[in-house]
């Protein structure tokens, strides 16, 4: 049965609350909310002979009816929303805060945020102030005034069309560039010339998460891409190929350069070797391995080379020098080493270890002005080391602090190269390295709206359920008594080996100006400690994760940094996933929650792409019964249960999210407005023209931000949430 009706639960609820979550936690009025009917269906699936019911399947499926339930939601969530006072002081203190110089996205690959130089040209992406999208910039020498190349902010009226990724060719003559439009995966790759901001007529489609790599002479750019489905669009539950774009034909003369045919879910992506003598092809599929395939360019006609073939770890592609390919690996090295192979000598290529595993993670690896620059991980803290192609050490690059890094562009021969710093309380500023002099200097440094003096980051270490030990950063204002009285925002992901280290968001600083502390916790499934440490959370160890959450919230309580009606949770993507689970296995330990573009469903998250399906490497899938039945135990839209008190949760997605499709978040939302068995509050916000996250305009990046922080500063029972 249907809770269309909160405010005549109430007396109730009040009772059942008090017996099934924390007596202490601030119910919030719901006396107008009345929640859009969401008809449960009579779905059962049955998986192992487990019968699995899916009242709400029918949210997957686009229509009439789907749109008009999640507008009603929305017309229930804004007004209340809207109502916080503290919610416009919010979003007037976030778009000044957002007013400075961005350099780089957070979105393109790490090495392609900073400077990049090409022949004797220099490119970089940068947003300034208040812009709502960044743009690529070009100058002729590092002093030259810098000038626009693309600017994606102006292509749409509202802001909503990014700059996906861009690629310049080796002469630095010309650029591939992508925009995706309304926050979609899907890319419309064109090419300009940089001297004359010409756009070529051709136009690439039917791309997603591939590069373009420039042939040596800069005529020619290899790509990956889906074929066309039943409607003539890219098909993203197929496999991708790799195509060759002839600069000034159309795409459909590209020639097919390569397919997988022996795995239905392989997929190839190609990169040029810098001395053109190699298509190097990684083959992709999920987070743990993948496989490294040579075509070599001089003889088109020979078969390829599978040179790493195993899956037994995974190869990055760094560079090539002196006939010699540089990869980064985990084979034989879960923390990860530096290898290099001669791939035209007679036999099998054999790697030779140029960089070897160190008891610290490398977590990035870079080939600049023949030495290895190694981005390695402390206790989630960067420390960076330059190597000699011998493998001894040349010496440590000194860091501002104990912060992230980002950069170092793959140049095997320059001299030169750039890097990023930020930690929780410095914006990002970009350094310039010159190899030759070992000279490291500040090369572009914001001035931001923040006085971040009174507060300070430290980090600590707490044990999980299992005796594991799990780093957490903790940032909050200096000389703050820790009498449990204070409001605490706790972050995580741990999935896909993605590391959380410290940087800096101007929602951070809005959220301590307001008198919050912010609390990141290392969990199991990223990659801080290695491979083994993200193995440790993935398929039927999932658990795992979300034991380090909760373990990380009941320290954060014992130690009276903050108590369960004062804490609040938050997540996006597979963090949304955290969210949802650790929200339905203890509700009474949160104050609030807040799941943003989720993946929520666990039964059926690979129906939705192929791209979607490769996430099995972490989370596993309904065919296996043992990784079903993990599934099914933590799985947020089956863990909800009628009768019981859930904290005040805003679930945020996206309508236009075609990585974690919003049905996520639309089950989810209905599901524990089903089962909420007390006042406190289940809304859904979704945003139009939007997608998971990558190239969402300034302005409704604000606007999401005002409101979730809005709902917590009125969950919370903060200063001006009434």
């Amino acid at each position: 049965m249907h809770m269309p009706v909160i405010s005549g639960l109430v007396i109730a609820c009040l009772a059942m609350g008090a017996a099934m979550g924390s007596p202490n936690r601030p119910l919030l009025a719901a006396e107008s909310l009345r929640y859009p009917p969401a008809g449960r269906g009579a779905v059962v699936d049955s998986h192992h002979g487990t019968p699995v019911a899916d009242p709400y399947r029918w949210l997957e499926t686009p229509g009439p009816g789907v749109s008009a339930w999640v507008e009603a939601q929305n017309a229930l969530s804004r007004p209340w929303l809207e109502g916080i006072p503290a919610r416009e002081q919010l979003r007037a203190r976030l778009t000044e805060l957002w007013d400075y110089e961005q350099y780089g996205y957070p979105w393109l690959d790490a090495k392609a945020r900073v400077p990049i130089r090409r022949g004797d040209r220099y490119f970089f992406v940068e947003k300034k102030g208040r812009q709502d999208q960044g743009v690529l910039y070009w100058a002729p020498g590092l002093a030259a005034e810098p000038r626009v190349l693309v600017d994606p902010n102006a292509l749409s009226a509202d802001g909503t069309a990014s700059l996906a990724d861009f690629s310049v060719s080796p002469d630095g003559r010309h650029v591939a560039w992508a925009v995706s439009d309304g926050g979609t995966d899907w890319d419309t790759w064109q090419v300009r010339e940089v001297d004359s901001g010409r756009d070529l007529p051709e136009k690439i489609v039917d791309t997603k998460f591939t590069g373009v790599s420039w042939e040596r002479d800069g005529r020619a750019f290899y790509y990956s891409r889906y074929p066309p489905g039943p409607e003539g669009r890219g098909d993203d539950q197929q496999q991708v190929r790799v195509y060759r774009h002839v600069l000034g034909t159309a795409q459909a003369a590209d020639e097919l350069v390569y397919a997988v045919n022996d795995h239905p879910r392989h997929n190839p992506y190609g990169v040029v070797s810098e001395d053109g003598r190699w298509l190097v092809l990684n083959i992709s599929y999920g987070f743990a391995a993948n496989a490294i395939h040579l075509r070599d360019l001089n003889r088109p006609e020979a078969p390829v080379e599978r040179v790493f073939d195993a899956w037994d770890g995974l190869y990055e592609f760094l560079g090539a020098l002196d006939g010699r390919l540089y990869f980064k690996t985990t084979q034989g090295a879960p923390r990860g080493r530096v290898i290099a192979i001669q791939p035209d000598q007679a036999g099998p290529p054999m790697p030779a270890e140029i960089v070897g595993q160190s008891p610290l993670v490398l977590h990035s690896a870079s080939l600049v002005g023949g030495h290895v620059i190694a981005s390695y991980l402390e206790d989630a803290r960067a420390r960076l080391r330059v190597y000699r192609l011998d493998g001894t050490l040349r010496g440590e690059i000194a860091l501002p602090g104990p912060g992230t890094v980002a950069g170092f562009p793959d140049a095997p021969e320059g001299n030169e190269t750039f890097f990023a710093y930020t930690d929780y309380l410095t914006p990002q500023a970009l350094y310039r390295y010159d190899l030759a002099k070992d000279e490291v200097r500040p090369f572009r440094r914001p001035a931001v709206p923040f006085d971040a003096s009174p507060f300070l980051t430290e980090q600590v270490f707490y044990t999980s359920r299992d005796g594991t030990r799990v780093p957490m950063f903790i940032t909050r204002r200096r000389g703050l008594d820790l009498d449990g009285s204070h409001s605490l925002l706790l972050y995580g992901y741990g999935g896909f080996d993605i590391v959380l280290t410290p940087a800096y968001a101007p929602a951070i600083a809005a959220w301590l100006e307001r008198g919050g502390i912010y609390a990141v916790a290392n969990l199991r499934g990223g990659g801080e400690y290695g491979a083994e440490w993200h193995e440790s959370g993935t398929k039927t160890r999932k658990q795992n994760v979300f034991d380090d959450f909760i373990a990380a919230a009941e320290w954060l309580i014992d130690r009276r940094y903050t108590a369960p009606e004062r804490l609040a949770i938050h997540g996006r993507s597979n963090g949304g996933l955290l969210v949802g689970a650790v929200l339905a296995q203890r509700p009474e330990l949160f104050g609030a929650a807040l799941p943003a573009v989720g993946v929520l469903d666990l039964l059926r998250y690979h129906t939705a792409s192929a791209n979607a399906y490769a996430w099995s490497s972490d989370y596993g899938t309904v065919e296996d019964p043992e990784q079903f039945s993990a599934l099914h135990d933590y799985s947020p839209v089956h863990n909800v249960r009628p009768g019981r008190c859930y904290p005040p949760t805003l679930v945020t997605t996206a309508d236009r999210d075609d990585r974690v499709v919003p049905w996520h978040s639309y089950k989810f939302a209905a599901a524990l407005q089903y089962a909420q068995a007390c006042p406190n509050p289940v809304l859904l916000r979704v945003e139009t023209r939007a997608g998971h996250g990558a190239g969402k305009p300034a302005w409704m990046q604000i606007e999401d931000l005002a409101d979730q922080w809005a709902f917590l500063v009125r969950a919370l029972g903060m200063p001006d949430g009434r």
